[in-house]
């Protein structure tokens, strides 16, 4: 019997894996549950505002996903790259702005740059145009050729959002980027990562800055006691909380309440 040119396919085509995912993650610190059963995916290209209070488990997440702390329970992972089993290919593929950063102070701001692509394996010439053009987005142009020893608090967040991103990855992390930041070195950081998301990089992001993560995320999720309690687009967060703004939104869902009472201070 002669065979078909083309043979029928039988098998259904598979969606891609999400960018970032989590699956039954569970991490803890001594007795206390930080982070308790979240389960998380984010599609290729949102920018994902990770909210809650102090001590709601946003941070052990992003670190638990990154590699930086290992679960104690469930999985994590990147795409099709499981964290804590593929490290190489995950941290190839992320570039992550921690809250707290770690620095080679006794290194130029440019020099900072030129190492980070050296260890993503960038040649001179391409990590030298990377190098420059960060430098110019981030207005660190004049402060490139000095130590950053020398910096202060928002420049040190610039230059170290430039290293995280110096490689191009598909994924972003970022834990409170704007936080010490000055308004204007705030509107650089907002164009970069709008140009980031605008070229389909898929950006997580913690902040306690709500007006920004009203401007900036496609969808939300917001952690209380270290669940994942709910997840929503900005306007759909403000509809079911019957709120105007994403701030008065936020606290309505983590059980919080603005009081006017004035006896602080001895007002009637």
């Amino acid at each position: 019997m002669t065979q078909p040119l083309v043979e029928e396919s039988t098998t259904e085509a598979v969606e891609p894996p999400p960018a970032v995912w989590a699956k039954g993650l569970v991490r803890r610190f001594g007795k206390t549950v930080a982070v308790d059963n979240v389960n998380l995916s984010i599609a290729r290209g949102e920018f994902y505002g990770l909210l809650g209070q102090n001590g709601a488990g946003k941070t052990t997440t992003i670190k638990t996903i990154v590699g930086l702390l290992r679960p104690h329970a469930g999985e994590v992972g990147i795409g099709e790259y499981n964290t804590w089993k593929n490290p190489t290919e995950v941290k190839a593929r992320i570039g992550v702005l921690p809250e707290e950063f770690n620095l080679y102070e006794r290194l130029t701001g440019a020099e900072l740059l030129d190492f980070t692509a050296a260890m993503h394996g960038l040649g001179r010439e391409e990590a030298a145009v990377r190098r420059d053009e960060l430098l110019e987005l981030l207005d660190l142009v004049e402060a490139g050729s000095k130590l950053i020893a020398d910096y202060s608090r928002g420049m040190r967040k610039k230059v170290a959002l430039g290293a995280a991103i110096i490689h191009r990855p598909p994924v972003l992390f970022l834990d409170e980027p704007f936080e010490g930041v000055d308004a204007v070195s705030s509107r650089l950081i907002r164009n970069l990562l709008k140009r980031a998301a605008q070229n389909n990089t898929t950006i997580i992001f913690s902040s306690h800055e709500m007006h920004l993560v009203e401007k900036l995320c496609t969808r939300i999720g917001i952690m209380v006691q270290g669940r994942l309690t709910i997840e929503d687009t900005p306007i759909g967060l403000m509809e079911r909380t019957g709120a105007d703004n994403v701030e008065d939104a936020f606290i309505a869902a983590v059980g919080g309440r603005a009081s006017d009472e004035t006896s602080w201070y001895g007002g009637e």
